[in-house]
C-alpha cells in the first residue's frame, strides 16, 4: 500500500512557508492505518522488543496499538507537569529556547529492548531527547519507527548508530 497518497499536505500551517504532512488522514481510513501500524508491528518483532515508548501526542497514536498488537506495555513520554508520578526529564534545544520531556521513573527496566515510535521525523530533536530519558533508565533502543521522515530536514543525523524505519520519505517539502 502506498501511505503517501493517504498523507494530506497543508500548505502553510502550522506557519507560512511549512507543508504540514498531516497523519490523520492515515488515521481515518482503517486499511491504511491498519497497515502502517502491522507494518510496524512487523519491525518491532523482528528487534524483540519488550516495550514501546512514544512521545505525546503522536507517538502515542502510533505507539499504543503497535504495543496492544504485540502484547507488550507502553511507555508514554511527555511535557513537564504533565505525568503523576516521579519523573525523570531531559532538556533539550529548540529552534527558538528549550523544551522539557519527562518519562516515569520506573516506566523502563534495565536491560528491556525498546521500540520508539513517532509519526514523523523532522529535526530529530524529540527522538534524541526520547532517546536519552530510555537509555537513563536503562533501556535498549532496539527500534525507532516513523510513518514520515521528512529527509531534507536531515533528522537521521542525530539518530546515528539507531535503528530506524519510516514508512514514508519526502526528499523534499
Amino acid at each position: 500500500m502506498d501511505l503517501k497518497q493517504y498523507i494530506t499536505q497543508v500548505k502553510d500551517w502550522p506557519k507560512p512557508g511549512v507543508n504540514f504532512k498531516d497523519i490523520t488522514t492515515i488515521m481515518d481510513n482503517g486499511a491504511a492505518y491498519k497497515y502502517a501500524t502491522d507494518q510496524i508491528v512487523e519491525y518491532a518483532k523482528e528487534k524483540q522488543v519488550d516495550i514501546v515508548v512514544g512521545p505525546e501526542a503522536r507517538g502515542f497514536i502510533i505507539g499504543c496499538p503497535v504495543a496492544y498488537a504485540m502484547n507488550i506495555g507502553f511507555a508514554p513520554v511527555r511535557k513537564k507537569g504533565k505525568l503523576p508520578r516521579e519523573v525523570i526529564s531531559y532538556e533539550y534545544e529548540l529552534e527558538y529556547g528549550t523544551n522539557v520531556l519527562t518519562m516515569h521513573k520506573d516506566a523502563i527496566k534495565p536491560g528491556q529492548r525498546v521500540l520508539i515510535t513517532d509519526d514523523l521525523l523532522a529535526t530529530g530533536g524529540t527522538i534524541e531527547a526520547t532517546i536519552k530519558l530510555v537509555e537513563s533508565l536503562g533501556g535498549i533502543v532496539a527500534g525507532i519507527a516513523f510513518i514520515i521522515d521528512l529527509k531534507y530536514l536531515n533528522g537521521m543525523e542525530k539518530l546515528k548508530g539507531y535503528d530506524v524505519i519510516s514508512l514514508v520519505e519526502y526528499e523534499v517539502e
